[in-house]
C-alpha cells in the first residue's frame, strides 16, 4: 500500500446551520456508510478509509434529508438512500480525478495520487457496486430512480470527455452536459427526499426541479472556482478543465464574444501544450464580460430553483433550502 499524506488544513464539513435540523439523520447515514464499506482486507479498508477525507458538506444526503422533513417525517429509508447517493457522488469524484490527473481533493492527495490509476478505478467501481445493492434493501422504485439518474450522470460525463478539444461547443451542448453530470444527482436526491418523506406527486417533480436548477447553478459556480479560484482555499487541483481542453461557461462566452481579438489568443491558449493556462487566460478573462455572464447564468438558475420551493409550507427546512440557492454560487471552495 502507498502512503499518502495530509497537504493543507482539514477541510471545513457543511455550515452546523444546515446540519442542525438533520444532525441526528445526518449521522445515522453516516453509520450506514461506514457500515457498508467495511472490509475485512486491510489493504481495501486502508483505501476505502483514504475517501473519508473526501468529505465535504455532504450536499447531496443533506438536501435529501431536508426536503424530505420539509414534506414530512424522515424515515430509515431517506437513512440508506443517503448513503446511497453520497457514495455514488464519491465514486464519480474518484473517477473524475483519475480523468483530470487531479493530485489534490479536499485538502489531501486522491486515491491516485497515493495508489494509482488502477486502483482508483476498481475503488469508484467498488462504491458503485455497494451503492445498487445498498438501494436494493429500499425497493424497486428506489432502484428504478436511481439507475435512471446515474446512467445519465454517466451519460453526462462521457459527453464531456468526448467533447474534450471541441472548441465550437455550444451553450446548449454545455448545459446539457452539466445537467447530466452534476445536476442530476442532486434532482434525484431532492425526488427522493420528497416521494419517501410522504409528498405527493406535484410537489416531489416541483423539488425535482428545484435540485436540477441548484445543480446547474453549482456546477457553473465551481467552473468560475477552476478558473480563478484558489486551490488552497477549494482544496482541489485546479485549472483541470483547461488542462483537458474541456469548455466551461465562461469560456465558450469568450469565444463567442470576441472582443478586440480575444477569441483568436483564447484558441491559442487553449490548443498551446503546457499548463500555463489558467494565468495565461486572466487577461482577456478580465478584458471581457466572461466571469460576470457566468455568474448572472449561475444566479439565474438559483432563482429558478428557490421558486420552486413555493409549493412547501413554511418551515426551517424549507429557509435552508433557499438559503442553500445562495450558497452554491457564493463559495470559494
Amino acid at each position: 500500500m502507498n502512503t499518502v499524506t495530509t497537504a493543507g488544513p482539514a477541510h471545513a464539513s457543511a455550515p452546523a446551520n444546515l446540519y442542525a435540523p438533520v444532525a441526528g439523520d445526518l449521522a445515522e447515514v453516516e453509520r450506514i456508510l461506514a457500515e457498508a464499506l467495511r472490509s475485512r482486507h486491510p489493504r481495501v479498508a486502508a483505501v476505502v478509509d483514504h475517501v473519508r477525507h473526501y468529505r465535504g458538506k455532504r450536499l447531496r444526503p443533506v438536501l435529501l434529508l431536508l426536503t424530505a422533513r420539509a414534506c414530512g417525517p424522515v424515515t430509515p429509508a431517506h437513512h440508506v438512500l443517503g448513503a446511497v447517493v453520497e457514495m455514488i457522488h464519491t465514486a464519480t469524484l474518484v473517477h473524475d480525478d483519475v480523468l483530470d490527473s487531479a493530485t489534490v481533493r479536499r485538502h489531501v492527495p486522491t486515491v491516485n495520487a497515493g495508489w494509482g490509476t488502477q486502483a482508483s478505478i476498481l475503488l469508484g467501481d467498488h462504491l458503485f457496486t455497494h451503492a445498487f445493492h445498498l438501494a436494493s434493501t429500499v425497493d424497486a422504485r428506489a432502484c428504478r430512480l436511481i439507475g435512471e439518474a446515474t446512467n445519465r450522470v454517466c451519460e453526462g460525463e462521457l459527453r464531456q470527455g468526448l467533447e474534450r478539444g471541441n472548441l465550437e461547443l455550444s451553450e446548449g451542448d454545455y448545459f446539457e452536459i452539466i445537467e447530466g453530470k452534476t445536476a442530476e444527482l442532486i434532482a434525484c436526491c431532492c425526488h427522493l427526499g420528497a416521494i419517501y418523506g410522504g409528498a405527493g406527486e406535484a410537489v416531489a417533480d416541483r423539488l425535482a426541479r428545484y435540485g436540477r436548477w441548484l445543480g446547474i447553478a453549482f456546477q457553473i459556480a465551481d467552473d468560475l472556482l477552476d478558473l480563478v479560484g484558489e486551490e488552497r482555499a477549494a482544496g482541489k487541483s485546479l485549472g483541470t478543465d483547461l488542462e483537458q481542453q474541456k469548455l466551461t461557461l465562461p469560456l465558450i462566452r469568450l469565444l463567442q464574444t470576441d472582443t478586440n481579438g480575444t477569441a483568436s489568443r483564447v484558441r491559442q491558449i487553449l490548443l498551446s501544450p503546457g499548463n500555463h493556462k489558467r494565468e495565461a487566460l486572466l487577461p482577456c478573462l478580465a478584458e471581457g464580460d466572461a466571469l460576470d455572464y457566468a455568474r448572472r447564468q449561475a444566479a439565474d438558475f438559483a432563482a429558478r430553483a428557490r421558486a420552486e420551493l413555493a409549493c412547501l409550507a413554511p418551515s426551517p427546512c424549507r429557509a435552508l433550502l433557499e438559503l442553500l440557492t445562495e450558497q452554491v454560487i457564493h463559495r470559494d471552495h
